[in-house]
């Protein structure tokens, strides 16, 4: 009964945004607003332990490798690995989100009452994917001006910052809707997070300079679509990148486009989320 109850409320939604006028703002604003307020309510662990999290490996690169490291690109190492921890940060962030978000709606059961409002799988994406970002935003905000506490971060270009933290805040978003789909359970989502997630975020070029790497792993790091908004997000802070600006931009881009479209295809089929 509960199953057919879900096709119900499925097709109840996509029927209202085909024939209603318009898009559902105030439905996309609601559900945004119970996406930022689920994380809120537990802020401490949401937002404070990331913070912190991403100032104890400050505090241990900083220790150990500070002093010997070399300057890529002239750039002292501390100044150099701030940019791709705070990023790291967002995008771990605005994936967890997300996927939580949408596994324990699955697990708990009440997924249907989430699609029993008059979204569309647009406006379902666009509420979910905005409370991603709006996470992983705050929290690599508040990163940067702790960091910024111990390490004197320079700013380059505000607009290419504000442009890779919003873009590469949504790609990971998206990547989280998918996971969250996908899961039947916790294990799922931490085998996502383990043996996905933390790889690309890790392997991008935090912590040292691509160009330093020796053949296949410099190519390896180089089709890495991480790698692209790290370093597009170290060169707003920093004024030094390891690859063209425009490069990353087009990365960021399309990669945002076909999670996209890939992400509505799936919600407007309901692949998953009926249990």
């Amino acid at each position: 009964m509960q199953a057919a109850r879900s096709d119900a409320v499925m097709e109840s939604g996509l029927s209202a945004t085909r024939l209603g006028e318009g898009v559902n703002w105030i439905g996309v604003t609601t559900l945004y607003r119970r996406e930022v307020q689920r994380f809120l309510a537990v802020a401490a662990q949401t937002v404070g332990g990331p913070v912190v999290s991403t100032l104890l490996f400050l505090a241990v690169f900083g220790v150990a490798l500070g002093r010997h490291a070399p300057a890529p690109g002239g750039v002292p190492y501390l100044v150099f690995v701030t940019p791709g921890l705070v990023m790291m940060a967002m995008l771990q962030n605005a994936y967890a989100n997300t996927s939580s978000s949408l596994l324990v709606a699955k697990v708990q059961g009440n997924i249907v009452d989430l699609l029993l409002a008059p979204l569309g799988p647009g406006e379902f994406l666009t509420g979910m994917a905005l409370g991603g970002v709006t996470r992983g935003i705050l929290v690599g905000a508040l990163t940067a001006l702790a960091a910024a506490l111990f390490v004197p971060l320079p700013l380059a270009n505000l607009a290419l910052c504000l442009f890779y933290a919003v873009g590469g805040s949504l790609l990971f978003a998206l990547l989280g809707v998918l996971g969250g789909l996908w899961a039947q359970k916790m294990d799922h989502q931490a085998a996502v997070t383990n043996f996905i997630i933390a790889p690309l975020t890790l392997l991008s070029g935090t912590f040292y300079a691509v160009s330093t790497l020796s053949e296949p792993f410099r190519s390896i790091a180089y089709a890495d679509p991480v790698f692209y908004i790290v370093d597009g997000f170290r060169h707003g802070i920093t004024g030094h990148s390891e690859a063209s600006p425009l490069a990353g931009i087009l990365v960021v881009l399309v990669a945002n486009g076909l999670l996209g479209v890939l992400c509505h295809r799936l919600l407007a089929s309901g692949w998953r989320l009926r249990q």
